[in-house]
């Protein structure tokens, strides 16, 4: 088997292999790090169970209650090692004005050396594994291929659960199909006969992307997006550069299918910072009669225009990697009924019998845990038994609400843009983008406040532009022009609809003013009628202007067109949840004019839509 990389105009940032095969780049890899031995990776169940079952011999991982959680596993990260480290995470490009203000650049020259020096003896006593993996189907239209290289068990097992391991992809590459290499190390070599610790890391850290060559490169962390190196790193910040170069859309946002009581269906993606509701949509019940949602995807979405000018999208991922702590019967029906089994939880607490819990998981905690630390714990402990942002991982396909057709390879049409924020004030529960452009002025504008999943002080509000700021792979305002762009080049009768949504708009009380969860359904029955409307598919015949009343900051329900029949929601309650507020407003696009000038080089087309604003609230 002779596999060719694909020409990209430039040399690999770190390893160049001398003849241009995957297995001379796996060779120069293990020259650099050194790894005791070489594991081909080949995506069966009885590979990932070996690896599970190795884990648990070298107390890496608990296996869980076989009755209660079959399957199932908990694994108990090092406390320095819990989340993306935002502040460790590089983008590469030559040009620095390549990274934009929003990244944090390093030349790619100066990074490789770093690197190299990094990397040089880091798998020493441990197993290089290789892991041929697709993001989407595969062999799929808009699917893609990389090629992990890791010395921790762990991001195998869960890479098999978040992509598809297969051997088909090194054929797929023998064919020319252009993969990403990705490398990742834990940074801990082991001495002769030094005995391992359950979570090795380092504390020096690096994620670093390598836009031009396609390439990560990971150091010194185990945990999530810094490891499982398909997930953020390649499904965001890489293919959002390769979204770019090639013409479609790399976005942090969730995919749903809504089915109307008229059985139309209508395909949503949306984009929600963390802690926004994303999951909760993903996997929505409704509460209205004869609606039904099916999950597509929770996370990440690509989108390709097809040849009649529609924007296509799949779900790359094969996995939910999800945050645990709120997540509950009351909140997230289906999400606990998707974690019953084959599950590996990481840094939640571990119960007495045997199962797993986090704060949210029941109304009241149980007398006596084992916290995410390993420690004893009781409600009178003073601290949290889970960490803030312990997760989940687990097969999409266990999801109940799973569209049946999930991974097709063609992927879904898409009806509608949705961009959703956490905000106590300002932001309306709904609104309607006036065009294109508008709908991509509220998704740069997208603020929202910061969780455990990003470093920072929690609560802190924090400007993420299409839920966006800490994933795209190059400049935001880049990214900005280039959803312009894609609006350009689509069909008008087949461009998505815009919407902005949110649910956390809170009354002079403190309280919520929406009761939220599956309520939301209401909203999303509301951007149906819109769609209906514009399409000329309403009963009534009526157009969009009928269900909608203008506000300065887009189209909001009319009077009567927010279903809330069967909702204890005072008249007052509804009205200050589609407020608008001029003066209020005013400072909100003052501080949107800040960002803006922050950004530079933000499109001319976008610094209208600012000015138009202005002058809506001015009127």
């Amino acid at each position: 088997m002779s596999i060719t990389l694909p020409a990209r105009g430039t040399a690999h940032a770190v390893v160049t292999p001398a003849d241009g095969t995957v297995e001379a780049w796996v060779a120069e890899v293990a020259a650099l790090t050194t790894p005791d031995q070489v594991v081909w990776c080949d995506g069966s169940a009885g590979e990932k169970q070996r690896l599970l079952d190795q884990m648990v011999e070298s107390g890496s991982l608990i296996k869980l209650n076989e009755d209660l959680r079959p399957g199932s596993y908990l694994a108990r990260s090092a406390p320095s090692d819990v989340a993306r480290v935002e502040s460790r995470t590089f983008i590469c490009p030559p040009d620095q004005a390549d990274a934009g203000p929003t990244n944090n650049w390093r030349d790619p020259e100066v990074m490789g050396e770093e690197l190299r020096a990094a990397f040089r003896g880091s798998m020493r006593g441990r197993t290089m594994y290789v892991v041929p993996f697709s993001m989407g189907p595969l062999g799929g239209p808009i699917s893609q291929v990389g090629v992990e290289i890791t010395d921790s068990p762990y991001v195998v097992v869960s890479m098999h659960v978040m992509t598809r391991v297969s051997r088909h992809v090194l054929d797929l590459i023998d064919d020319g199909a252009q993969w990403v290499p990705a490398v990742h190390s834990v940074g801990a070599p082991l001495a002769d006969d030094e005995q391992d610790v359950a979570w090795p890391c380092n504390d020096l850290k690096y994620i670093s992307h390598f836009p031009q060559s396609r390439e990560i490169w990971s150091y010194g962390s185990g945990y999530g997006g810094n490891a499982l190196l398909g997930k953020k790193c390649f499904a965001l910040r890489i293919a959002s550069a390769m979204g770019r170069d090639e013409g479609w859309l790399a976005e942090h946002m969730l995919l749903v299918r809504v089915t109307a009581p008229t059985g139309r269906r209508y395909h949503l993606a949306a984009a929600f910072p963390s802690a926004c509701g994303k999951t909760n949509l993903a996997m929505l019940r409704p509460t209205i009669p004869d609606w039904s949602v099916q999950t597509l995807g929770d996370d990440i979405v690509w989108m390709r225009p097809d040849e009649e000018g529609a924007l296509r999208a799949i779900n790359p991922e094969a996995g939910f990697f999800g945050v645990a702590p709120g997540t509950g019967v009351d909140t997230n029906p289906t999400a606990i009924a998707t974690l019953t089994h084959d599950v590996i939880f990481t840094n939640v607490a571990l119960t007495d019998d045997g199962d797993v819990w986090w704060e949210g998981l029941t109304p009241e905690p149980p007398a006596h845990l084992i916290d995410w630390t390993g420690a004893d714990w009781t409600p009178d402990s003073g601290r949290p038994a889970a960490h803030p942002n312990s997760r989940f991982t687990v097969a999409a396909a266990q999801c109940p609400t799973i569209a049946p057709d999930w991974d097709d390879p063609a992927g879904v049409p898409v009806d509608a843009l949705v961009f959703g924020g956490r905000r106590a004030t300002n932001v309306p529960l709904v609104t309607q983008a006036f065009s294109w452009d508008h709908g991509v002025f509220l998704g740069a504008t997208i603020s929202s406040e910061r969780t455990a999943a990003a470093e920072g002080v929690v609560g802190e509000l924090r400007r993420d532009p299409f839920a966006m700021m800490p994933f795209c792979g190059y400049a935001m305002p880049d990214h900005w022009a280039h959803w312009l762009h894609m609006g350009d080049v689509l069909a008008p009768h087949r461009r998505p609809a815009i919407f902005q949504v949110n649910w956390f708009r809170k009354g002079s009380d403190g309280r919520f003013l929406w009761p939220g969860f599956g309520e939301n359904s209401r909203v999303i029955a509301w951007m149906v009628d819109q769609l209906d409307r514009s399409r000329g598919l309403h009963p009534d015949g009526s157009g969009g202007d009928e269900g909608a009343t203008l506000s300065p900051v887009g189209l909001v329900p009319a009077p009567g067109a927010l279903d809330v029949d069967g909702l204890d929601l005072p008249e007052a309650d509804l009205a200050e949840l589609l407020a608008v507020d001029p003066h209020a407003w005013q400072a909100e696009a003052a501080l949107t004019a800040e960002f803006f000038h922050e950004m530079g080089g933000v499109p001319e087309r976008l610094t209208r839509q600012l000015t138009a604003l202005e002058d809506r609230l001015s009127e």
